[in-house]
């Protein structure tokens, strides 16, 4: 299975090489977002609001960048894959590209967003972990999420309700493990709740391990 998911990610690699569409698109939308929020601020931001709307402009950054990942596959193109990969493999695949796509994205936007708005960040260690954990989690929910909305007509409005529950506590403890960073508290603070979003990443990992044969064979 190990060569299935090489094979596949490569091939994902490729086509966005090729096209280099979610990486230009997303850099294009993080880009004037930062603008307008440096235009908005003048360097006149509150740690928190700062904080704060670095993870919304990611989200919803996440959310066109991940969310198209099955939406774009196409039945031919599907048929073909399931004739001859597993749908773990498959779906394994998925995941390891759109976490490096996240993990290029959301290092590439904290970059332009510090050179802008400001670096806030006292513990630029700890906010790394917050980073890695951050895009890795947005990518695996997004992704799982995606193949269940493949399967209907209105299928980006769906994705975004079905992540809303699993994305919302996720995306509050984030916020929390970053501001314990830019504030530069203790290490031994944000133990807690690194363990929580490393759980809540291997439960959706679990479950998307799962439940996706079941979509694979619809």
């Amino acid at each position: 299975m190990l060569q299935q998911v090489k094979t596949l990610f490569i091939k994902e690699f490729t086509l966005e090489w090729r096209n280099r569409y979610a990486l230009n698109g997303m850099l294009l939308y993080v880009i004037s977002t930062v603008f307008v929020c440096y235009l908005s601020f003048r360097n006149v931001v509150s740690v928190p609001v700062w904080n704060a709307l670095f993870w919304i402009i990611m989200l919803f950054a996440s959310l066109n960048a991940v969310g198209r990942s099955f939406i774009q596959e196409r039945k031919g193109r599907l048929l073909y894959y399931y004739s001859i990969a597993s749908p773990q493999a498959f779906l394994l695949a998925k995941m390891a590209y759109n976490s490096l796509l996240m993990l290029v994205i959301t290092f590439l936007a904290y970059g332009i967003y510090a050179g802008m708005v400001g670096d806030l960040v006292q513990d630029h260690l700890m906010f790394m972990v917050a980073l890695v954990l951050g895009s890795t989690g947005f990518a695996l929910i997004l992704t799982l999420m995606s193949a269940i909305a493949s399967k209907t007509e209105n299928n980006m409005s769906l994705m975004a309700i079905l992540s809303f529950p699993v994305q919302l506590p996720f995306l509050i403890t984030l916020i929390k493990l970053s501001k314990n960073a830019v504030d530069g508290l203790d290490a031994s603070v944000s133990y807690g709740l690194i363990t929580v979003l490393a759980l809540i990443i291997v439960i959706v990992l679990a479950l998307s391990y799962i439940l996706f044969p079941y979509l694979w064979r619809d």
